[in-house]
C-alpha cells in the first residue's frame, strides 16, 4: 500500500491518492452515489464514491459495509469547506478486512447499564473518543508543568500497610502473613521523597473502598500528589492556582474539536485564570446561612455547600482554614489559632465539586506524635513518617488533585463514569 497515511494527516495530502485502514460509523446511498463516514481512531472523514467513477468491485465493496466493518480505503484527498475535518476523499478502492453483524451500539438511544456492559465497544464513539483524547491532554499537561517547573516524578507503592488518612475506607488483602491494603494515597511517601529531591510528584491509580453511587465517585481512580519542601500554605496555593490554569490552557489549545463535539461552554474555560479567589472556612459557613444552607461551625461541606458556593465565582474557588476536627491528621494548624488548619480544597466551577485538597504538613516531631495518639495510629506503622520529623524537618506543603474529578469538569460531563476508559464503580467490575 503506497502512501498510507491516517485521517488525520490527510490534509497533507489534497489532490493525491491515500491509503488508510478504518471501522465504517454510517453508510447512505442515493442512487448513483455512495457517501461513506469513515473513522480510524486519529479523525473523521467523509469518503465519497460515485459509480460511474470507480470499478464495479469497489462499489459493490462498498454497499456490502455495515456499521463497525474494518477495511483499507483508497481515494483522493478533496478540501471540503463544509465538512468538520475540512477534507473529503474521493474513494476508488475499498479492501474489505470484516463485514461485521450485528453491532450491538446502533444510532438509536441505549440506557446506561447496557453502554456500560459495552463499554468497550461505547469507547468507540465520538463522544466518548474526544473524552479520552481530553484525558490524554489533560495527562500530557499535567506532567508538561511539573517537568518544566523543576519537579520530580516519584512512584509511590500501591500495596502499603496502613491508611494515608486513618480511614477505613480501604480495600484489604493478604501480604503474605501479613495485612496489606491498596493505596488510597502517594502522599505520605511522597513527602519522604521531597526530602531528598526537594519537589516531587507522583501520578498513579489510587483505590478507596466507599459504598458511594455519587456521579463524583470511582472506586479505582487517578491522583496526582506534589510533595514541596521549603514551602508554606501561601506558596502552595500559588503553585495549584498555576497548575490548574496551565491544564485547561492546554486543553483550550490542543483540543477545539474535542470540546466542539463535547458541546462545551469554552468560555466558561476562558476565564480560568489566575488568582483564585479564596474564602475562609468560616466565610464559606457565613455566605451559606445567607443564602438559607445554615451548616453548625465544625461540620464539613457536602456537594450541595460547595456548588453553591462555587456559583458565586466565575473561576475555581479556594476555601481555606477547615477546622482541624476535620482534616487530615498531617496538616498544620495555624500558628495564630490552632483549631484551623493551614489547607485549603479547590472547588471547580459549575457545580463540579473539589477538585483539589492540600495542605501546609506538620513538620513539629512533637505534634505529629500527639496527632498519632488522637487519631489512634500505629506507632510501628507510621515509625518511618515520624522519621520525616526527626532528622532534618523542614516546613513543606502538597496537595493531591483527582484526575476523573478534573477530566468531568473540563469536558463539562454528568457523571464521573465517562472519565476513564473502564471505570470501576460500586457494583461494576465488568468489563
Amino acid at each position: 500500500m503506497q502512501n498510507k497515511v491516517t485521517i488525520s494527516e490527510v490534509g497533507q495530502h489534497v489532490g493525491e491518492s491515500v491509503t488508510f485502514g478504518g471501522w465504517l460509523t454510517r453508510r447512505r446511498s442515493s442512487g448513483k452515489i455512495q457517501f461513506l463516514q469513515l473513522r480510524d481512531g486519529t479523525g473523521f472523514i467523509q469518503g465519497v464514491l460515485v459509480k460511474e467513477e470507480v470499478s464495479e468491485e469497489a462499489w459493490e465493496n462498498a454497499g456490502k459495509l455495515t456499521q463497525e466493518s474494518s477495511l483499507y480505503v483508497t481515494g483522493v484527498v478533496r478540501e471540503d469547506p463544509r465538512s468538520k475535518s475540512g477534507y473529503e476523499l474521493s474513494v476508488t478502492g475499498i479492501e474489505i478486512i470484516q463485514i461485521t453483524q450485528d453491532y450491538p451500539i446502533t444510532p438509536k438511544e441505549h440506557g446506561v447499564d447496557f453502554l456500560m456492559d459495552h463499554r468497550h465497544l461505547w469507547l468507540r464513539a465520538p463522544r466518548q473518543r474526544a473524552i479520552m483524547r481530553i484525558r490524554a491532554q489533560i495527562i500530557s499537561a499535567i506532567q508538561e508543568f511539573f517537568d518544566r517547573n523543576g519537579f520530580t516524578l516519584v512512584d509511590p507503592p500501591i500495596l502499603t500497610p496502613s491508611s494515608a488518612e486513618g480511614t477505613t475506607e480501604l480495600f484489604h488483602i493478604k501480604y503474605f502473613d501479613e495485612d496489606a491494603y491498596l493505596t488510597q494515597s502517594g502522599q505520605l511517601y511522597m513527602e519522604a521523597a521531597a526530602m531528598a529531591l526537594g519537589k516531587v510528584y507522583s501520578f498513579g491509580p489510587t483505590f478507596r473502598a466507599e459504598k458511594s453511587k455519587t456521579r463524583r465517585h470511582l472506586i479505582e481512580f487517578w491522583m496526582i500528589e506534589p510533595e514541596m519542601a521549603f514551602v508554606d500554605h501561601e506558596e502552595n496555593l500559588r503553585v495549584q492556582e498555576q497548575f490548574v490554569s496551565h491544564v485547561v490552557g492546554k486543553v483550550l489549545e490542543n483540543c477545539r474539536p474535542e470540546l466542539e463535539t463535547l458541546e462545551r461552554d469554552i468560555s466558561a474555560l476562558e476565564r480560568v485564570k489566575p488568582p483564585f479567589p479564596r474564602i475562609t472556612y468560616d466565610e464559606a459557613i457565613k455566605m451559606l446561612g445567607e443564602l438559607g444552607m445554615e451548616l453548625p461551625w465544625g461540620e464539613d461541606f457536602g456537594a450541595p455547600h460547595e456548588t453553591a458556593l462555587a456559583e458565586k465565582f466565575d473561576r475555581p474557588l479556594f476555601i481555606t482554614h477547615y477546622p482541624t476536627g476535620i482534616k487530615a491528621f498531617y496538616m498544620k494548624p495555624d500558628p495564630s489559632r490552632p483549631e484551623v488548619v493551614l489547607c485549603a480544597d479547590m472547588i471547580a466551577p459549575e457545580g463540579y465539586g473539589e477538585i483539589i485538597g492540600g495542605s501546609q504538613r506538620i513538620d513539629d516531631p512533637g505534634l505529629m506524635e500527639e496527632r498519632f495518639k488522637e487519631h489512634e495510629l500505629s506507632p510501628e506503622a507510621y515509625q518511618w513518617y515520624l522519621d520525616l520529623r526527626r532528622y532534618g524537618t523542614v516546613p513543606h506543603s502538597g496537595f493531591g488533585l483527582g484526575l476523573e474529578r478534573t477530566v468531568s469538569w473540563i469536558c463539562g460531563l454528568e457523571h464521573v463514569r465517562e472519565t476513564i476508559a473502564f471505570p470501576r464503580m460500586l457494583y461494576r467490575l465488568y468489563p
